[in-house]
């Protein structure tokens, strides 16, 4: 690339220096698992509004979860009139019909509970999953639409980590919400109701701990959240550890330069935190459930030890059926309690998730269209004219001492010309090419794009007018009639080859055994460089573009290679305006008009021969590469 690499990038980081710049990234993780999670204004209510789309069949599973879970203390309160009515009468002769009568209808409910549960889960499932996959697909599109330089300066792994592991760690809230908090909290509210309706003294002595617990449960859910947060941090630097070094280029990396063993250490260092955090969450609360079950286990033995002095004590209200009836209910009560309070916590641990998944959803494009932006068909100029007016361009992050990438550079190409750009590695050469294209936001200026500021232009509309050919081609794990449709989706088998002859690749791919139905693998590691490169010339001329941008497209091949790859160029760059960013001025040599360019400004302009015959900074560099 020509242009410094921005603050936060791979290669910024990485330095240059041996190690791949593993003892900063050791920091950078430890700063990160050492971080809160970010604040979210309003979290909450944003997360309920998730559900809004499906507020219909939010009422039904409502009315079912309250319908199944008052079925459930139903029961308990036959019990008592089982014992008390039909099995031990006051007369002393069980009732059999009134026994078989009330057992019937305790089958039945149980009946109609299993049906309702059913249902209901069917509707929780259906709707907590929907909600996840919305907000999977609304974090994606945002990702989507962020400019070039934030994926420049942000990890793949990490990006990759908020998408799948933290919308993955928050579904299992999603999908059970609606039946654990409604469900649990009806089944509790009733078991109380029913518990006051059978002796008020025994409730009070039942729940008189509660307060205290709900207060511990708090407390713990505070420290679970925290934890939850350095846990989705440490498996994010985990997925990046993973997609760097398990990529192609990661795995030749490592193997040619013998470092397995390190980047497997790098691995299980990381992977260690991971297991102890997730160790950490796990445990963290166990004591606390263990007291709960403690508690509400002992209630039992309490509530006979009350009721036998009751009962001694002349009561005349308290029999044994409400005794029975009694500890069922408070059975039923054990249960749905500590599950209330399990869904109580993991709500407050996934709020750090949230947390996180909104950040990126808050995220700003630095590209975004002006409210009255228009197409590139109704602006004012001619299709296929640039131009640069006193142009300015810094990274965003940069230090504001930090020099310029780009200073006042200014020039206009006329349609159907080619442009070069030339010079030292590091001047801003494929800066100026990406501004063309408004993959970059310039800070200061304008770039014009068929007489329009492309501020004023909409974003797609720009793109689709621009085809872009770099130095590291991108082929996706496809086939090669898959990859050139990647421009044209409806473009038939006739046009795939008419392109590829352009491209003086169409005798190669029919060289190899499925023709155009081969898998190029991985980023296209399957071919070799002079055929990826082709590839991706036919994937531009399928574009049909008016306006081509070549970033130091034959740089990485070899003389042969570049000879077929150059008159490849040199035909889709035929009728086209052409902006060339070049290493090799042999390959230039032919272009309208050369720009030379240093430290972030244009120094030099004009033809081959005038540049040389000026002896300035070109005519140097050409003699620097014919040496």
């Amino acid at each position: 690339m020509s242009h410094p690499a921005p603050p936060g990038s791979r290669r910024a980081a990485m330095g240059g220096m041996p190690g791949r710049g593993f003892a900063s990234r050791d920091e950078d993780a430890q700063r990160a698992l050492n971080a809160e999670a970010p604040d979210i204004p309003d979290l909450w209510p944003r997360v309920i509004a998730l559900f809004q789309p499906y507020r219909g069949a939010l009422v039904t599973t409502a009315v079912l979860v309250v319908a199944a879970a008052g079925a459930t203390v139903i029961p308990p309160l036959l019990v008592e009139r089982i014992f008390d009515q039909a099995l031990f009468p006051p007369d002393g002769e069980p009732r059999r019909a009134l026994l078989a009568e009330l057992v019937a209808v305790m089958i039945v409910i149980f009946i109609a509970a299993a049906g309702l549960q059913i249902w209901q889960t069917y509707l929780t499932a259906s709707v907590g999953n929907r909600v996840t996959g919305d907000l999977r697909e609304r974090l994606f599109a945002r990702l989507q639409s962020m400019e070039l330089a934030f994926f420049t300066r942000t990890k793949t792994g990490v990006i990759q980590s908020r998408l799948q592991n933290d919308v993955g760690g928050v579904s299992g809230v999603l999908t059970t919400f609606v039946s654990s908090i409604v469900g649990n909290s009806v089944t509790v509210a009733a078991s109380l109701v029913a518990m006051l309706l059978l002796d008020w003294r025994l409730t009070l002595l039942a729940v008189i701990l509660m307060p205290a617990l709900v207060t511990v449960q708090r407390r713990v859910g505070r420290v679970r959240a925290r934890i939850a947060s350095r846990t989705q941090e440490s498996l994010s630097e985990l997925t990046a550890i993973t997609q760097e070094t398990l990529s192609v280029s990661g795995i030749l990396l490592s193997k040619v330069y013998n470092r397995q063993r390190l980047e497997t250490e790098r691995f299980q260092a990381e992977n260690a935190t991971q297991i102890r955090l997730q160790v950490q969450q796990a445990m963290t609360g166990q004591w606390f459930f263990g007291l709960v079950t403690i508690v509400m286990s002992s209630v039992p033995a309490v509530i006979y030890l009350a009721a036998g002095l009751l009962i001694s004590g002349g009561s005349s209200v308290l029999t044994a059926g409400t005794v029975v009836a009694f500890t069922a209910v408070q059975s039923r009560l054990l249960f749905p309690l500590m599950a209330l309070m399990r869904v109580a916590l993991e709500v407050q641990t996934s709020r750090a998730l949230f947390a996180r998944i909104f950040e990126y959803l808050d995220l700003e494009p630095a590209i975004r269209d002006a409210d009255d932006a228009v197409g590139v068909e109704d602006a004012p100029g001619p299709l296929g004219a640039v131009e640069f007016r006193d142009v300015e361009f810094r990274y965003p992050g940069a230090r504001d001492d930090a020099p310029a990438t780009l200073d006042g550079v200014s020039f206009r190409v006329d349609p159907g010309t080619t442009h070069a750009f030339v010079g030292p590695s590091g001047a801003g050469k494929t800066t100026i090419v990406y501004l063309a294209a408004r993959l970059h936001e310039a800070s200061g200026g304008a770039v014009l794009f068929a007489g329009e500021d492309v501020r004023r232009l909409r974003h797609e509309s720009v793109v689709d007018h621009v085809g872009v050919v770099s130095q590291e081609t991108y082929l996706f794990h496809a086939t090669i009639a898959e990859n050139l449709r990647y421009a044209r989706p409806d473009a038939t088998d006739a046009e795939l080859e008419d392109a590829c002859r352009r491209a003086n690749i169409h005798d190669a791919i029919q060289g190899f055994e499925h023709g155009y139905d081969t898998i190029v693998g991985e980023r296209g590691y399957r071919l070799s460089g002079g055929e990826k490169q082709r590839v991706a010339i036919a994937r531009v001329l399928l574009k049909d573009p008016p306006v081509l941008l070549l970033d130091e497209a034959t740089s990485a091949l070899d003389t042969v290679s570049e000879r077929v790859v150059q008159a490849a160029l040199d035909r889709a760059a035929e009728g086209r305006t052409t902006l060339v960013v070049a290493h090799r001025l042999s390959t230039i040599a032919r272009a309208d008009v050369i720009h030379v360019v240093d430290r972030g400004r244009i120094v030099e302009t004009g033809s081959h021969a005038e540049l040389l015959a000026r002896g300035g900074l070109y005519a140097r560099l050409a003699a620097q590469q014919a040496d």
